[in-house]
């Protein structure tokens, strides 16, 4: 089975600092929003109400992955990859401080893969 959204090694390095410095308890959120830049922000867990409006991808770093329901139906035929580069993230994301910010980029499924996935 394909996962819908995976890391980089990098970004499982960043993961795992963010952990060091925050807890465990982390999660990432890509809502498609001006605000945000369109990147996958991390959060406390808790800090962003999580509701119908937000599709569960998968988990990163153990870490759950939601996005919009809007952003899905436009990106649900890609696999999300988490990657990360240097500069600020979106602004409310945990590793802004750290000079280095999560970015998403996307590979679209192959057929087998999509059929797969029953989309």
């Amino acid at each position: 089975m394909v996962d819908k959204v995976i890391a980089t090694p990098a970004a499982l390095e960043l993961i795992e600092q963010l952990k060091a410095l925050h807890g465990p308890g982390l999660m990432f959120h890509q809502s498609g929003g001006c605000c945000d830049n369109s990147a996958a922000n991390c959060y406390l867990l808790g800090e962003l109400t999580i509701g119908a409006g937000d599709v569960h991808l998968g988990d990163i770093g153990g870490c759950p992955f939601y996005i919009s329901t809007t952003q899905y139906q436009t990106w649900k035929h890609t696999q999300l990859v988490i990657d990360v580069i240097e500069g600020t993230g979106g602004t409310f994301s945990l590793e802004g401080p750290l000079g280095r910010a999560f970015h998403t980029r996307s590979r679209v499924f192959s057929d087998e893969e999509l059929a797969a996935l029953e989309l």
